[in-house]
C-alpha cells in the first residue's frame, strides 16, 4: 500500500512537472484556470452591494462578508470536487497517476513563466522596447508604458522571482501535503487574489479575503524559496553569499510580506538592483542588469524547483505515506 502511494504521489509529482516542461500551458479556452477566471469574473458584480444602506451594517461590511463567503465557498467546493474525482476514478494505479499528474500540471506555470520571460528578453535583444513593455504588462500589475530597458529587465527578474513562489513552489508545497487537492485549492486561492485582490474602492472589500488567503498560503513557501534560491545560486556559481546577505537585509522592503523573500534572494545572487519606482529597491546593484542576468534568473528558478522537490516534496510524501495520511484523504 505504501509503495502504491509513493508511486501515485511521487510519480504524479515527477510526471506533472515533466508535462509542464514539455507542453507548457494549453490555450486559454482549454485551461481550467482560465475557466475558473471566467467564473470568478461573472460572479464578481454580484458581490457588490447595491441595496439600501442598513443603519447598523455598512456597505463595506456587507461586501466584505460577500467576498469571504464567495472565496471560502469556491475554494471548499473545488477541493471537495477534486477529492470526489480522485476517489471515484481510483480504478487503477495508472489512471490515477495520470490524473494526479494532470491536476498538478494545470496548477503550476514553470514553462509558462519561462516562455513569458524569454519573450520579453528577445524583444529587448532586438531593441523593440514597445513590444517588451507590452509583453511585460501581461505578467505584472504595474504600468509598463514608460519603463526603460533597465526597469523592464528589473521587472522581468522580479516577476521570475515572485512567480517561482506562487506559480511553482506553493502549488508543489500544497501538493506535497494534500496531493492534487492541495495544489488545485492553492491555484483557486491565487486566481481569486489575481482577480479580486486589489486595493481600489471597487475591489478592496470584496477581495479582502482573497488577498488575505493568498498571503497566508504563500507565507511558508516564500521563505523556503528564498533560502533554496541561495543554494541554487551556489550551484550555478552565482554570488550565494550576497544572496543570503541581501535576503536577510532586504526581505521586508516590499509591500507584500512574502514577495521580498524570493526577490531579495535573487537580487543578491545576481548582484543587481531590483527596483519598482516609488515602492521598493532590493540589492546593491554591483552589476548591471542585462539579458544574461534574466537568463540566469530563469536557471535559478528551475534549480530551485528541483531542489524543493528533492528536499521537501518527496521526503514529505514518503513520511505521510507511512503515517497513513493519503488513506485518510483519498482512501488509497
Amino acid at each position: 500500500m505504501i509503495y502504491e502511494q509513493l508511486v501515485l504521489l511521487g510519480g504524479g509529482l515527477a510526471l506533472g512537472i515533466l508535462l509542464d516542461l514539455l507542453f507548457g500551458d494549453p490555450p486559454n479556452r482549454y485551461h481550467p484556470v482560465s475557466w475558473l477566471g471566467k467564473l470568478i469574473k461573472s460572479i464578481t458584480p454580484n458581490l457588490k452591494y447595491r441595496g439600501a444602506t442598513i443603519s447598523s451594517i455598512s456597505r463595506e461590511e456587507i461586501e466584505r462578508v460577500n467576498g469571504i463567503l464567495f472565496s471560502c465557498g469556491l475554494i471548499s467546493g473545488i477541493a471537495l470536487l477534486i477529492i470526489a474525482i480522485a476517489s471515484l476514478t481510483f480504478t487503477g494505479i495508472l489512471i490515477t497517476l495520470i490524473l494526479f499528474a494532470v491536476l498538478l500540471k494545470v496548477s503550476i506555470a514553470l514553462k509558462g513563466m519561462e516562455k513569458s520571460a524569454i519573450k520579453i528578453i528577445r524583444s529587448i535583444e532586438t531593441g523593440n522596447l514597445e513590444e517588451a513593455r507590452y509583453s511585460l504588462s501581461m505578467i505584472v500589475r504595474r504600468d509598463t508604458s514608460s519603463l526603460n530597458e533597465e526597469y523592464i529587465q528589473s521587472a522581468t527578474i522580479e516577476c521570475i522571482s515572485e512567480s517561482t513562489v506562487d506559480g511553482i513552489i506553493s502549488p508543489l508545497f500544497f501538493y506535497s501535503i494534500l496531493g492534487p487537492v492541495g495544489c488545485i485549492a492553492f491555484r483557486a486561492v491565487n486566481t481569486l487574489d489575481s482577480m479580486l485582490g486589489y486595493r481600489d474602492p471597487y475591489y478592496k472589500d470584496i477581495g479582502w479575503m482573497s488577498a488575505k488567503l493568498d498571503t497566508i498560503f504563500n507565507f511558508l513557501p516564500a521563505r523556503i524559496t528564498g533560502l533554496l534560491m541561495v543554494v541554487s545560486a551556489y550551484m550555478v556559481q552565482a554570488d550565494w553569499r550576497n544572496s543570503l546577505a541581501i535576503l536577510i537585509r532586504d526581505h521586508y522592503r516590499t509591500t507584500s510580506i512574502n514577495a521580498g523573500y524570493p526577490m531579495s534572494s535573487m537580487a543578491g545572487a545576481l548582484r543587481v538592483r531590483l527596483e519598482k519606482m516609488g515602492s521598493y529597491a532590493l540589492g546593491e546593484g554591483t552589476d548591471f542588469l542585462t539579458v544574461d542576468k534574466c537568463f540566469l534568473a530563469i536557471k535559478i528558478m528551475k534549480i530551485t524547483t528541483v531542489l524543493f522537490c528533492l528536499v521537501f516534496s518527496l521526503p514529505l510524501i514518503l513520511v505521510l505515506s507511512y503515517l497513513g495520511w493519503w488513506n485518510l484523504i483519498f482512501g488509497i
